[in-house]
């Protein structure tokens, strides 16, 4: 009787996320990816701290993570998982947010975890599902999809 092996899950440190990403501080939304599977599923780790500069604004005396970067970090998590299934270096296009409902306020001091989950891929079309929690609560979900677009090429990317 065979057994099948379970799955490998990877981790991408910070430094494979700055190879994967070009975004950089102050709108680098994602330190960590822990149980990545591939192109299908992962959890992305943002630390959120009372120094980014957000909260100059958002709101000094209160600071909470505006709700629109905690899209950005799903949709920076969800695109190193796609860059790194293709192999080459390709730039990320936010296409679509649907279904973002936000629950509960993230503050500094929060550990940001992004469920992220692979819907489906048509060609150079990642759609993905998204979860944000806090200390296993549910903070903000969304669906994204996005459009790589393989660099010095100047067209989508196709299968890898």
């Amino acid at each position: 009787m065979d057994e099948q092996a379970a799955p490998t899950l990877e981790t991408y440190d910070i430094q494979r996320l700055l190879k994967s990403l070009p975004h950089r501080y102050p709108f680098l939304m994602v330190d960590r990816i822990i149980d990545a599977h591939g192109d299908d599923s992962c959890i992305g780790i943002k630390n959120v701290s009372v120094n980014e500069p957000q909260f100059q604004g958002h709101f000094p005396e209160r600071p909470v993570m505006p709700g629109v970067l905690l899209i950005e970090g799903m949709a920076q998590t969800a695109g190193a998982l796609c860059v790194n299934a293709v192999g080459r270096a390709a730039l990320v296009y936010f296409m679509t947010i649907d279904k973002a409902k936000f629950r509960k306020p993230v503050v500094p001091g929060d550990r940001v975890e992004f469920h992220m989950r692979k819907l489906n891929r048509r060609r150079a079309v990642w759609r993905y599902s998204g979860r944000a929690l806090v200390d296993g609560q549910l903070v903000c979900e969304a669906e994204i999809s996005a459009m790589l677009v393989l660099e010095g090429a100047g067209a989508a990317a196709n299968d890898p």
